[in-house]
């Protein structure tokens, strides 16, 4: 167990006053997945940390940064269906998005699952879900997804982590609204950018002044 390695560790310093154990807890992206057993490792842990803490002398603090673990599958992105077209390798489902909204996917081949609320029921065929900027904007390749039709909804689950927080308006694309579901209702917590919004922090120079650089 990786905690024996911090718990060596911990040992050549005397006046320590907490341990940390950062993050890494597991959630599931897509079926198959290793999920983190929270209860069973808040159990085991414990009790280990407990007889560390009376071996070590001084009473510690444990501590854990388990961010992801608490937000990744809270969060939920949607996106509008623009187009739906027929190749011969594959259909693409083209929505009002990009990897400027969602870049995980194109970052580092994260997988979110897509869901069609539109059609959730419906029979499922296989996708290549793409965005609006062209540089691979690639958010799933022949995806399994409940047939497809243009201005459906599509949720991309696990967007409560690392989603948001790295959007960006490349290509001058705003930022979505967020919503936060509470008790039945929703509530906006973040409006949705415009472009005036990107445009605000530019400073206009006189000519003159171009003219003579």
């Amino acid at each position: 167990m990786l905690a024996e390695i911090l718990f060596e560790t911990a040992k050549s310093f005397t006046e320590l006053d907490f341990i940390d154990f950062g993050s890494g807890f597991k959630v599931p992206y897509k079926k198959g997945d290793i999920e983190t057993d929270i209860e069973e490792f808040g159990k085991k842990l414990t009790k280990r940390f407990l007889a560390f803490e009376k071996e070590y002398g001084r009473p510690l603090t444990l501590v854990f940064e388990p961010g992801k673990f608490l937000v990744s599958e809270a969060g939920y992105f949607l996106t509008k269906v623009n187009v739906v077209k027929q190749t011969t390798s594959t259909v693409f489902a083209g929505i009002d998005s990009g990897f400027n909204h969602l870049i995980r996917p194109m970052l580092y081949g994260s997988q979110h699952h897509i869901e069609n609320i539109s059609n959730p029921k419906g029979k499922e065929r296989f996708y290549t879900v793409v965005g609006y900027i062209c540089e691979t904007d690639t958010f799933a390749n022949n995806r399994r997804i409940t047939e497809i039709k243009e201005e459906d909804v599509l949720c991309f689950h696990n967007a409560g982590a690392y989603c948001f927080s790295m959007a960006s308006n490349y290509n001058s694309r705003v930022k979505p609204a967020e919503i936060l579901w509470l008790n039945g209702k929703g509530h906006l917590i973040r409006q949705r950018e415009t472009f005036e919004d990107i445009l605000r922090n530019q400073v206009e120079i006189e000519l003159n002044v171009l003219e003579k650089v």
